[in-house]
This record gives structure tokens, sequence and C-alpha cells, in this order.
């Protein structure tokens, strides 16, 4: 059996085609993750108007004062309620707090919402008296609740 050689033309075309195909495979396959790990950011308002149950979102506001319950039953598990002035939301994170977490500061937690709490697996507590992170500055100034502390806004 002789099998005949394929022209360069040919031989051309079906790399290119299997070139192109490889491209369209390896470009699916980068924006497809990039979709699975991004992280959307909602104030407590937001997340009541959104279909958010089960994904990983992040979610940030003030710590209501007189909410925070920590270590209960002894554990890392500790309970508190966020707000942005419209709506609270409950907090459970288990593990340990940031130094910097207290009553009446900035907090942005990473999580699910399941039911009506959000179970956080990351919590960010504000660094200083004039830092707000970029996002809860960004949904406060959008609800007209923005207050300016003397620093340059986010």
């Amino acid at each position: 059996m002789s099998r005949k050689k394929l022209k360069p033309k040919y031989n051309r075309i079906i790399f290119i085609s299997i070139s192109i195909l490889s491209s369209i495979v390896g470009l699916y396959l980068i924006f497809s993750q990039f979709n699975n790990n991004i992280v959307f950011f909602f104030s407590p308002a937001q997340i009541s108007l959104q279909e958010v149950a089960g994904k990983t979102i992040r979610v940030g506001g003030l710590v209501r004062e007189g909410t925070v319950n920590k270590n209960i039953n002894n554990t890392t598990l500790h309970r508190f309620v966020i707000t942005d002035n419209k709506q609270d939301l409950l907090i459970e994170y288990n593990g340990m707090l940031p130094n910097l977490f207290r009553e009446n500061q900035g907090v942005v937690a990473k999580g699910k919402l399941t039911g009506n709490k959000f179970v956080a697996s990351e919590l960010l507590a504000k660094h200083d008296e004039k830092y707000m992170p970029k996002e809860v500055a960004d949904s406060l100034k959008e609800q007209g609740l923005y207050r300016n502390t003397g620093e340059k806004a986010p």
C-alpha cells in the first residue's frame, strides 16, 4: 500500500486549522477560569435585591454596635451584624478575628449567603480611622451615605 504525500498547501491548511482550534480551546479554558474566580462585592442592601445564594461573594459594611458575639460555645465561631444604614446582614465567621475588628468599624467579608445569614470564610477589617476599602466607599457614595473624613476618597 502506498501512501500519497499531501501537497504543502494542504499541510499548511491542516496546520493552521489545528492551531486555530487549539487557540480557541485554550482561550475558552482561560476565560472560564476567570469567570469561576471572580468574586463580586455587595452591600447588605444590594444582597436582598440579588440572586446570590450559594455563590461566593464579598459583602462590606459597618459592624453594628451591640451585635458582636465572640467565641460562641468557647470556639472560634463569631456572629455579628453589618449594616450599610439601609439593611442589616447577619455574618457568621469561624476563625480568628482580625486585631482591628470592633464595633462601628468597616469590614469586608468573603463567603456565601445561606438562608438569612452570610457564612464568611475570610474577614478583613479596616486598618486605620481614615482608610475605607474602595468597594465600601463606592457603595456608600452610590447610596448617598459617604461621609468625607478629610482624606481624599479612594
